[in-house]
């Protein structure tokens, strides 16, 4: 059963969303309501609101909205229950027993028990006669015993069954095996067998200590060398980064970005453990939302290869979206973190942090790399540079830092610093003016993008379904008008059906003694709770007057009583008169 009205109202009375969202987002106050950068996207300029009086939150620019169970379950990764469980827990309160049987939250249970049992059977096996050869190879890149028992480091042996088999005998179904995505089905459909097979395991942590996949890495010439958990009730790979929750008690707020675990490893093994990566995929949007949670600095520190290169561009242009301010470390001769931390012998440490100290920011690397595809001899080349040049150095938000590239700049090149600035103030407000355009469209097009995705109904009744909406949302904001309301718009005169179900379920809240939202992140889905916030949020109060109301009730009831084509079909001749009369008598 779900859990009790009573008991979600204390909790969220309990939590506020101001607060709780405080600890995610830099907040300022805007009027009665907070304002910051959206965690859940990023952003440059801020449209994430926190309305205090009713606690709530809506982004304007990802659509993103809900209560405070809702921006839980959003910020932690978590469903339903596990988010009422968090909040409880914060809030001192206990949780109703026999509640909530819930079939996904207790798959997402099992497979995080799925993954622990997993994680300690390939860490018995590494440490195994079964498990040599992986043992072998970790002491080969010089890990410790300590770093590998910190990071749970593992083995799967060449046996198909052995996992399933021990996951079995501990009482996991196949079903949550395939389900955590630790075997494979087979082909006859009969049974299932491992997924991992002869690799180096690494389990992937997340902020809470739940192991939540693995990747691993093959022991031959095989491919692919590295395999990843595909995405799970549990686990998305765009979504997380390895070694994040170890990087979350590092005490800075910079983290090193790297390509693999690896890197990582031995970074953390060397005394950095701000270094994170992703899992087998390019930096995601989602990755850079998430490092800003954590970070006010990420140092990329990719490989110095053409892919690595390229790979650094990329990360580049997302963290700079995500509002995040960055460092480009180049490990010479082309190695890569770990290899150079082993070549310096016990200097490795030290040696590695000389190049953290002298790395240089983005604006300086891509000023390097820009450098490397023109002539500076000549007259054309030096143009053709300075054209480009101009555009990376307006970027830079301080004037200072502006002011000392293009110095630097214009004494390198030998032309005029004034004239330097004039061009970068024009890119400037052109890209002022870009910018504004492009999250005015953004903001457009996930408002109206929305309503096409949850609501096509709208566009079909146009005027009943805003008259259905704006009504919908002063019952919510005048719970107190509900009976009256209830009275003159029966459910069954919605046109629209999602604003109908949202107006059945505030009702029933209300007239039960509790708050109109309740329970809605358990009743909706995640986009319906986005929509019913959207319109909520994006209602004008001119828009809530009792004089608009009784419009809206007017235009809800008029529009009702049209026939439309289907049920004319189904009329008789008498009831198609009848109809003729009724509406002529309105009309006097």
């Amino acid at each position: 059963m779900p859990f009790p009205d009573s008991f979600l109202q204390e909790l969220k009375l309990r939590s506020d969303i101001t607060e709780i969202a405080s600890s995610y987002v830099n907040l300022k106050r805007h009027g009665r309501n907070m304002v910051g950068l959206c965690p859940f996207h990023g952003e440059k300029t801020p449209s994430f609101n926190i309305y205090t009086e009713n606690g709530s939150f809506y982004c304007f620019g990802c659509g993103a909205g809900g209560d405070v169970i809702t921006f839980i379950m959003k910020i932690e990764n978590l469903d339903y229950v596990e988010a009422v469980k968090f909040l409880a827990q914060r809030a001192g309160m206990e949780m109703p027993e026999n509640t909530y049987d819930d079939s996904l939250s207790k798959l997402r249970m099992r497979i995080y028990e799925a993954n622990r049992e997993a994680a300690r059977f390939f860490h018995a096996t590494l440490l195994s006669q079964r498990g040599q050869s992986g043992l072998n190879y970790l002491r080969g890149r010089a890990l410790s015993d300590r770093t590998i028992r910190h990071f749970g480091l593992g083995f799967a042996d060449d046996d198909w069954n052995s996992l399933c088999n021990h996951l079995k005998n501990k009482g996991f179904s196949e079903y949550e095996i395939y389900s955590a995505n630790l075997a494979f089905k087979r082909k006859n459909g009969n049974g299932i067998y491992d997924r991992f097979v002869n690799r180096v395991m690494f389990p992937i942590i997340d902020l809470r200590g739940n192991v939540i996949a693995f990747g691993g890495r093959i022991m031959t010439d095989e491919k692919p060398k590295y395999l990843n958990t595909s995405d799970t009730p549990v686990f998305k790979k765009s979504e997380n980064l390895f070694s994040l929750n170890n990087a979350k008690s590092s005490g800075t707020r910079t983290l090193i970005l790297c390509e693999g675990y690896m890197d990582v490893i031995a970074l953390n093994q060397a005394g950095f453990t701000n270094a994170v990566a992703t899992l087998g995929t390019a930096l995601t949007n989602e990755q850079a939302v998430l490092m800003k949670r954590y970070a006010d600095e990420v140092i990329i520190c990719y490989d110095a290869d053409g892919a690595g290169q390229k790979a650094t561009a990329r990360a580049i242009d997302i963290l700079r979206n995500a509002g995040l301010p960055i460092k480009i470390l180049t490990v010479p001769s082309g190695k890569d973190p770990d290899e150079f931390i082993r070549s310096k012998g016990e200097n490795g440490p030290a040696a590695f942090k000389l190049l953290i100290e002298k790395c240089g920011n983005d604006i300086e690397y891509r000023l390097m790399k820009l450098k490397e595809n023109y002539n500076l001899n000549t007259t054309d080349g030096k143009v053709a540079f300075l054209n480009e040049a101009v555009k990376i150095v307006a970027t830079i938000e301080s004037p200072i830092e502006r002011d000392v590239f293009a110095s630097k700049l214009c004494a390198e090149l030998e032309i005029d610093k004034n004239a330097f600035l004039e061009q970068i103030s024009k890119v400037k407000r052109r890209d002022r003016r870009e910018n504004i355009k492009k999250e005015t469209r953004q903001i457009q097009a996930e408002l109206n993008g929305q309503s096409d995705k949850i609501n096509r109904e709208h566009y079909k009744k146009p005027r009943s379904s805003s008259a259905e909406e704006a009504l919908l949302v002063y019952l919510i904001n005048n719970p107190d008008y509900a009976n009256s309301i209830s009275e003159r718009v029966t459910p069954d005169k919605f046109s629209n059906s999602l604003i109908k179900r949202y107006y059945e379920y505030v009702l029933s809240k209300i007239k039960s003694g509790y708050e109109p939202l309740t329970s809605v992140s358990s009743d909706f889905n995640s986009d319906e709770v986005s929509y019913l916030y959207k319109l909520i949020s994006t209602t004008i109060p001119a828009a809530s007057t009792r004089e608009a109301v009784e419009e809206y009730i007017n235009v809800i009831n008029e529009e009702s009583n049209k026939l439309t084509s289907d049920k004319l079909a189904d009329m008789s001749a008498d009831d198609i008169n009848d109809y003729i009369m009724k509406m002529k008598q309105n009309k006097k």
